[in-house]
């Protein structure tokens, strides 16, 4: 028997995510829960130590949780098991009660994928440089030698937390002056299916809203019978399209699995950018700051359209770019207290919310917006979408180091297009946003493929598109 397993490849940088039951079962979660009660909960534990647990959809979920929670209490940690729930349903729980948390989903992955995703008390997360290194290969020492077990065992209880979880977004976006509104949603078969009705409904005892929501796909399925949850394929939007377009509605949701992403369609059907949306509700809460008479904050990462820093520095905040990874972005927000941060990926992140993420109160927002006025969807979003972006082009690459640098000699060395801005914060960024035209693009390697990942965005489709295929070029040209 070896001293330790080797678990590094499914307990990555920021999450456990392994296939069931060839790399997750119930004996290798009760290892990781044991490790996360030593390497997390004990040490900083004041007074009794508790963790609450929460899952998603997936038929994996329960056999997995057991495990786990057998493993904390085994450590003599103490479990308060909430059942069924988002991934910010589980940050709300663990936020308000002050306790770390493990959240048991795959996200948008496929149904043979299950996976955790753990925080300290506050939501406040654990990945690779903040645990989760320690925590996986603690866990491979327990799986080799057995997990020690405690002189008193941890106790398990359950507690109901949806109607609060509600609650508690309902006082953060008031919902209740909105014009009627009727509005689409697409849970994909996901936990969107449990939380939108507790949330814009009266499915957890709150009073009605002004919103006619039309349900598509709300029936919890952990095997995707309809589509991926993945509303970041364009594919897995086309049902939420055609609904919002025949049912006459004023705009289209959409969530993946664990409901912590949300996506936004018009009236039309067409979709509306993450980075509008970004910069849609920084605004809301930047004019909120700014009436309290403080000085906002609002991180995004590197790929988020210009448009972003652009309206919000011009209305008074203070933007902070970063890498792209919720990670990142998380570390930023609470180093800077930052009133809110997006990412092209469609999370987005809340101080009022634990720092962490969470697409439904994105939508409130969103809702709120559009309720507040008289104009469509289609109308508003325009004044936050001035800009053209490619969307993130993939190329597989024979040597990335040397497709990379045929970009940065056409770019850089010879200062292709003219004067240039460069940076490195998260592979090669360069910009001519100050110049004429104005365009940038990022080139990102993929931490776990030979992939080169481009982002391009300009002030129209005609530059977008000269730039783009330029580098493309470029990156693809045979060595």
């Amino acid at each position: 028997m070896p001293d330790r397993v080797d678990l590094s490849a499914f307990i990555k940088a920021y999450d456990v995510r392994g296939l069931v039951p060839d790399e997750l079962d119930a004996d290798v979660t009760r290892a990781i829960g044991a490790a996360f009660a030593d390497v997390v909960v004990l040490p900083e534990a004041e007074g009794p130590a508790r963790v609450v647990i929460g899952r998603d959809m997936r038929p994996s979920g329960p056999e997995l949780v057991d495990g786990f929670a057998r493993g904390l209490t085994d450590r003599g940690v103490d479990v308060v098991l909430i059942g069924l729930c988002s991934t910010d349903g589980l940050y709300h729980a663990s936020g308000a009660l002050g306790v770390p948390g493990a959240m048991f989903t795959a996200s948008h992955n496929p149904a043979q994928y299950n996976g955790i995703k753990l925080c300290r008390a506050g939501a406040r997360p654990v990945g690779q440089d903040s645990g989760l290194a320690a925590v996986r290969d603690l866990a491979g020492d327990y799986l080799a030698q057995g997990v020690p077990v405690a002189a008193e065992r941890g106790q398990v209880t359950e507690r109901e937390m949806l109607g609060e979880y509600a609650a508690f977004l309902r006082s953060l976006v008031d919902l209740s002056g909105i014009r009627p509104l009727k509005v689409v949603v697409d849970a994909g078969n996901g936990m969107a299916g449990h939380t939108v009705p507790a949330v814009l409904g009266t499915g957890a005892g709150l009073p009605a809203l002004p919103l006619d929501v039309v349900p598509l796909y709300f029936e919890l399925d952990g095997t995707f019978p309809h589509h991926e949850a993945n509303p970041l394929e364009p594919e897995n939007l086309r049902d939420l399209q055609a609904a919002v377009v025949e049912h006459g509605a004023d705009l289209g949701l959409a969530f993946d699995g664990d409901a912590d992403r949300c996506f936004v369609v018009d009236e039309q059907g067409a979709p509306v950018s993450p980075s509008a949306i970004t910069a849609l509700v920084g605004l809301r809460e930047v004019g909120r700051e700014l009436a309290a008479g403080r000085t906002p904050t609002v991180i995004h990462n590197l790929i988020t359209s210009m448009v972003v820093p652009d309206l919000l520095q011009a209305a008074g905040a203070r933007t902070v770019r970063t890498r792209v990874g919720h990670s990142f972005i998380k570390a930023q927000m609470a180093e800077h207290e930052a009133v809110f941060g997006g990412e092209h990926s469609a999370h987005y992140y809340f101080r009022e919310f634990f720092f962490a993420d969470t697409g439904m109160l994105a939508a409130m927002h969103v809702l709120a917006a559009l309720g507040g006025q008289p104009h469509p969807l289609s109308a508003l979003a325009d004044q936050y979408q001035p800009y053209v972006a490619s969307g993130e082009v993939n190329s597989r690459v024979a040597d990335v180091a040397a497709a990379r640098a045929r970009v940065v000699d056409a770019y850089v060395t010879r200062q292709g297009g003219g004067p240039v801005v460069v940076d490195e914060l998260d592979g090669l960024t360069v910009s001519h946003w100050d110049g004429h035209p104005q365009w940038w693009f990022n080139l990102r390697a993929s931490n776990t493929e030979p992939l080169l990942r481009l982002n391009v965005e300009a002030a129209d489709e005609d530059i977008m598109e000269k730039v783009r295929d330029d580098v493309l070029a470029l990156v693809r040209q045979e060595d």
